[in-house]
């Protein structure tokens, strides 16, 4: 039987962070929250990944992954635990929250330009092999 829980929050939804990326395991693959995580680094020099639960587990490779490839350096962790209301049972459980901030490293911008043309080159590469299979 599967239950369904809702977040009880203190803070009104137009006060949160414009850099939190809100992590969840069944939405979206782990790449996109990568490469989300990176554009908000560009942005703001800094992102906020934050996950409940079963996803802390996804919240911490993907800070893995940006902190081993040189993109993030991590900043803070905090961990606690949120009150929900599981509305199945129409009672309070505590679910396990992470929130990692990580800030952008000296040699992020260069990172991403190398990573941006290796993309550059391969999406040519695959564009010439579609022209000579037409011809």
């Amino acid at each position: 039987m599967a239950s369904a829980v809702v977040a009880v929050t203190a803070e009104p939804p137009a006060s949160q962070k414009k850099n939190r990326i809100q992590v969840s395991n069944t939405k979206k693959p782990l790449f996109f929250y990568v490469n989300l995580a990176k554009r908000y680094i560009q942005q703001h020099n800094e992102v906020e990944l934050s996950a409940l639960g079963m996803a802390i587990t996804t919240v911490v490779t993907i800070a893995e992954i940006l902190k081993n490839n040189g993109f993030a350096l991590e900043k803070k962790v905090a961990t606690s635990t949120v009150g929900m209301k599981d509305e199945t049972r129409g009672r309070m459980v505590q679910k396990a929250k992470i929130e990692i901030v990580l800030e952008k490293t000296d040699k992020f911008d260069s990172l991403m330009t190398a990573t941006n043309n290796t993309v550059t080159t391969t999406e040519a590469a695959s564009d010439d092999n579609k022209k000579e299979e037409v011809q």
